[in-house]
Order: C-alpha cells, then sequence, then structure tokens
C-alpha cells in the first residue's frame, strides 16, 4: 500500500487532491439515498420526536422496522443476506440526515454500527446467515455491550466471565453491562465476556435464560433512546455463538469501535447542518432594534464560524470515507473474513478517532453557539435547539472519551513508527536537517500558498514528535500532558490538509462557481484557525520537552516553520455568514 494511503500516512506523504474523496463528488446514487433518508426522517420520524422523548414503549422500535424496509438497516449488510452492499460514503449521506430525528439516531447508529457490524466482519457464514437477514430488516435490532460498572475507557478491565461448560457445549456467562444503548428492546446482544481471563465476544438471544435488564438510566439528553443495564446470571450460550476467536475479543472490539467513531462522525457532522438551519432560520424571523438577528456582525460571526467548522469536519470524514472504502475494496463479506476485516479496519484507527474528535467537538461548538444566537429562546423546551444542545454533548463520551481517542493517536503513531510501518522518526530527522539548512518560504497565495503552510504544519508535528521521542523516550507513552499536545497538533494538520485537498478538487469539478468561491474562503478560514491552534500547541510541547539553549535553538526553528502570509480572517468570516444566510443552510454544491 502506498505511504498515502496507509493509516497516518498523511503525515509523511504529499498528497494530492485525487487521491481523496470529497462531498461533491457523490453521485446520483448517493443523492436518492440522501433524499429517502431525508424524507423518511423529516416525514415519518422528527414528528415523533416528542413521543419518543417521551418513551413511549413501541414508537422507536416502529420507526426502525419502517427503516428497515427501506433498507435503510442494512446498507453495510451484503446482499446475499439481506442488505444493500453500499459504500462508506452511502453510509456517510445517510448518517448525515438520520440526526433530522433527534433520539432515533441513538438507536439507529447503535443497531447498523457496533450493533450489527461485529457480525458483518467478524461472524461465521452461519452466523451471518441466521442473524443479518433480521438485523437488516428491522425485524431484529441490536445492542452492544462492551462498557461495564467498573470499566468504562479500560474496556480490557471487564470482569464479565465466560466458563466453559465439562460438556464443551456453552460458555456460562456472569457480570453486568453498563449504559448499554437499545437495551430496552433490542433482540440480539453482542456481549464481550473474558474466557481464562481473555475478552471474547458472543452473540446472545434476548429470550436465553438468565438475561435480565436495569430501569432506563434518567440521562441529560438523548431522552428519546433506550439506555440500561444489561444483566447476565448464568446465561448459556452455545459455543458456535462466539464471534470472531476465542480469546481475541478485543480485536472485534477495538476495530468495531474503530468503524463505529467514524460513523459518529458523519451523524456529528449532519447535526451541525442542522443546527446551523436552525440557528439560520431563527436569526431571519427574530427582530431586535427593529431588524433581523442576521444582520448583526455579532450573529453572522457566529454563523459564518459554524460554517466553517462543519466544512472542516466534513472534508475529513468524507476523505476517510474514501479512505475506508479503498481499505475495504475486494473483501469478500459473506465468507469468513475475520483476518483480512480485522486489519483492515485497524489500518484506519487513527484517522476514526480523528475523526470523532473533530466531528463531535464541531457538534458541540455548533449547538452552544445555536443556543447563544437563540437567546433566552435557546433554553426552552418548546425549540428544539435546547434538546440539540443536551443531545449534542454524548458525542464527546460514545465510542470511547475524546480524551482516550485523542492518546490513541500519537500512541498508534508511534507503535507504528517503532515496527517500522511508517518511517515517522526519519521524517523527523530530515526536518531537522532541513531547518538547519536554511527558511522555508510560503509566498504562494491563494490554494497553492495553503497547501505549502499545510506542509509546513507536517513538518512542525514531525520536530515536536521527533524530539519528544529524542527527549522523553520510553517515558513519552506515559506522558499525557505531551501526548495530548501532540495529538491535537496531528488532529489540526489532518483538518487542514483535508480542506485543501478538498478545495482544490472542487475547482475541477461541476458544481457552481459560488460553491467553488465558498469551499476556498471555508479552506482559508479553517487552515488559518487551524494553524492558530497547531502553533500554541507546537510551543507547549517543545517547551516541555526541551530546556536552556536547546529550547531557544528548536523555537528558532519552529519560527521558520510558522511564518505564513496574513489573512483577513474577519472577512472571510463575515463572507462565508452573509453567503449561508442567502443560502438559508449550509452549503454542499
Amino acid at each position: 500500500m502506498d505511504l498515502e494511503l496507509r493509516g497516518g500516512g498523511f503525515l509523511l506523504a504529499e498528497v494530492s487532491p485525487d487521491q481523496v474523496f470529497v462531498r461533491e463528488e457523490i453521485n446520483e446514487d448517493h443523492l436518492q439515498l440522501k433524499r429517502m433518508a431525508h424524507n423518511f426522517m423529516v416525514k415519518e420520524v422528527a414528528p415523533k420526536i416528542e413521543e419518543m422523548e417521551e418513551q413511549q414503549e413501541g414508537v422507536v422500535r416502529e420507526a426502525m422496522r419502517q427503516a428497515g424496509e427501506l433498507g435503510l438497516l442494512g446498507l453495510e449488510v451484503p446482499e446475499e443476506f439481506g442488505g444493500l452492499s453500499m459504500d462508506k460514503a452511502s453510509t456517510v449521506v445517510v448518517g448525515e440526515e438520520v440526526p433530522r430525528g433527534g433520539s432515533f439516531a441513538v438507536a439507529y447508529a447503535a443497531h447498523t454500527g457496533i450493533g450489527t457490524l461485529p457480525i458483518v466482519y467478524f461472524g461465521t457464514p452461519e452466523q451471518k446467515a441466521k442473524y443479518l437477514p433480521g438485523l437488516a430488516s428491522g425485524e431484529k435490532i441490536a445492542a452492544y455491550c462492551l462498557t461495564e460498572p467498573g470499566s468504562g475507557s479500560d474496556a480490557l478491565g471487564a470482569k464479565t466471565t465466560a466458563v466453559l461448560n465439562a460438556e464443551g457445549t456453552h460458555y456460562c456467562l456472569n457480570g453486568t453491562k453498563q449504559f448499554i444503548t437499545n437495551a430496552g428492546f433490542a433482540d440480539v446482544f453482542l456481549v464481550y465476556a473474558k474466557v481464562d481471563g481473555k475478552l471474547t465476544n458472543f452473540v446472545i438471544e434476548r429470550e436465553t435464560p438468565g438475561l435480565s435488564f436495569g430501569p432506563e438510566e434518567k440521562k441529560m439528553g438523548i431522552k428519546g433512546s433506550s439506555t440500561r443495564q444489561v444483566i447476565l446470571e448464568d446465561v448459556m450460550v452455545p459455543v458456535e455463538n462466539v464471534v470472531g476467536e476465542v480469546g481475541r475479543g478485543h480485536v472485534v472490539a477495538f476495530n468495531i469501535l474503530n468503524v463505529g467513531r467514524f460513523k459518529l462522525a458523519a451523524g456529528a457532522i449532519g447535526s451541525a447542518s442542522v443546527v446551523l438551519e436552525t440557528a439560520l432560520k431563527y436569526a431571519s424571523e427574530r427582530k431586535q432594534f427593529g431588524v433581523a438577528l442576521n444582520t448583526f456582525g455579532a450573529i453572522q460571526s457566529k454563523l459564518g464560524e459554524i460554517a466553517t467548522r462543519t466544512y472542516m469536519a466534513e472534508s475529513v470524514v468524507y476523505r476517510t470515507a474514501g479512505l475506508m472504502e479503498n481499505g475495504f475494496h475486494g473483501l469478500d463479506l459473506t465468507g469468513d473474513c475475520r483476518k483480512e476485516a480485522g486489519k483492515a479496519l485497524e489500518e484506519y484507527a487513527i484517522e476514526c478517532s480523528l475523526n470523532k474528535v473533530l466531528a463531535s467537538e464541531v457538534l458541540d461548538f455548533a449547538v452552544d453557539e445555536g443556543v447563544q444566537i437563540h437567546g433566552g429562546y435557546g433554553f426552552i423546551q418548546e425549540y428544539p435547539i435546547e434538546r440539540m444542545y443536551r443531545d449534542s454533548r454524548i458525542n464527546r463520551l460514545f465510542e470511547g472519551t475524546n480524551e482516550i481517542n485523542r492518546l490513541l493517536v500519537p500512541g498508534t503513531l508511534l507503535k507504528r513508527a517503532m515496527t517500522g510501518e511508517l518511517p515517522l522518526l526519519q521524517a523527523a530527522k530530515a526536518v531537522s536537517k532541513e531547518l538547519v539548512s536554511g527558511g522555508m518560504s510560503s509566498d504562494a497565495e491563494g490554494l497553492e500558498g495553503l497547501t505549502q503552510i499545510t506542509q509546513k504544519a507536517k513538518k512542525l508535528v514531525l520536530m515536536a514528535a521527533g524530539l519528544a521521542a529524542q527527549n522523553l523516550g520510553a517515558g513519552l507513552k506515559d506522558n499525557q500532558f505531551v501526548l495530548m499536545g501532540l495529538a491535537e497538533m496531528v488532529l489540526q494538520v489532518y483538518a487542514m490538509e483535508s480542506a485543501v485537498l478538498r478545495a482544490r478538487k472542487v475547482q475541477t469539478l461541476d458544481v457552481s462557481d459560488q460553491h467553488k468561491a465558498f469551499v476556498e474562503k471555508a479552506a482559508t478560514l479553517g487552515t488559518y484557525e487551524a494553524f492558530n491552534i497547531l502553533e500554541q500547541q507546537a510551543k507547549e510541547v517543545l517547551c516541555a520537552v526541551e530546556k536552556g539553549d536547546s529550547l531557544s535553538t528548536v523555537l528558532a526553528g519552529m519560527r521558520k516553520l510558522v511564518r505564513r502570509p496574513t489573512v483577513d480572517m474577519i472577512g472571510l468570516r463575515q463572507e462565508i455568514a452573509q453567503y449561508v444566510i442567502e443560502k438559508e443552510e449550509y452549503p454542499t454544491r
């Protein structure tokens, strides 16, 4: 696999626009699927949001059944088992629309992602034939059971046990799972338990004796979703219900969480678009001092910033969809593909974590500003932005907290560097030599200038990572202060490059001139904002790993890397705001 297509390879390779997938490339099949999902959510699900929020029995389950009839539950299920065998872009375009149904999105994501995909990717042909048709049609609903009362982020610390009986026919499971989405009505549970101390995944049916459930949790948000404990007391599970391999449940768990993080990001950018629509509508209708709110610069600044950050996250998600689709090319999901699927899912663990962190934090920014734009009315339940604000907060906890996901990024990069998969340390040394030899200009303007800035940003990350590894040695893996700083730097680089590559590619596509102008402005503003964050994080990391004269020398080298032309960021934000106000929605083409 070429370096630029390897997971984490974007830090080391020069990537061209034709190597990335962008939103503007979705085809008519994608658009038709998106329209169908949009119409279903707006006409069938959104009118029942209040009923779902009150947890009226059967409402979410019926909506899931209807989604199954439309094929929306089986996008990634092979056709041979009742699904549609769609590509990753299809899951994104649908995932963007599902948040219009409020908490239904949580049930949908848990079922189609972490609930169904363990069987799709790691199940035996027999398990696929038995369970996937019902999961794709909505006849059966799935739940994913990993978290426990005493082990959240520490998944390997799970206490649930599975003991093989004397006959060798069944495992006896005992333990409790916590915060399980869909537990109130799910039919199929993907449960993780330890066999001889090693994590193993099992598929368990609801009617199995010994399986019981706690009461519904009273949550801050996503109130329409079911969240309960799943309690296992001497639950006998046939040996043929092991998903993957005995003792290799971590391979299933962590790789499924990778794709879950990617899918969460798709939902988050869809939610951010809905928030922007909601804020635009309110700002155009609400009048203060005799004029509409959207005429005030303070409000326009917020709208422009929401649109820009959504563009950045959207660029990352679609780029990652293209990478993952490439990674899964040729994989036969109808048979036993456990090893191949595990390898494909693990490849883009870094990118999936970056997707999850960026998109969830962009959404939290959007809903917070959305409430602010609504003023006091944003605090009133009658207005949908109040629910959106509460519902958003869980995304930074779901699928591994954002802190855990940040730590995964430098940890995985360094691991791949040590095994020779990524020549990270060699690249860091090359940057140091380049800095000693002379300056680095970035005099170009427009998108070419942004490309140069992105290249310098990569070198800044490599310099900081190389010095941290060199000076802290083995201690780096335990220094979370430095690791978090490096993770933030990598995140900003991936966002910057994705946004710039998209803007460059869009200039060659059949889209309107207005849209081309929008993406260039959003990429410019977003890149400069990202670089500001990158520069600050780099200073903090370098001051933590270097001291005295050495630090002065390093900071002098850093100054060469952070030089960049100035741009009118306020003017860009204003122009973006005026465009989205005119469009009355987030721009797509």
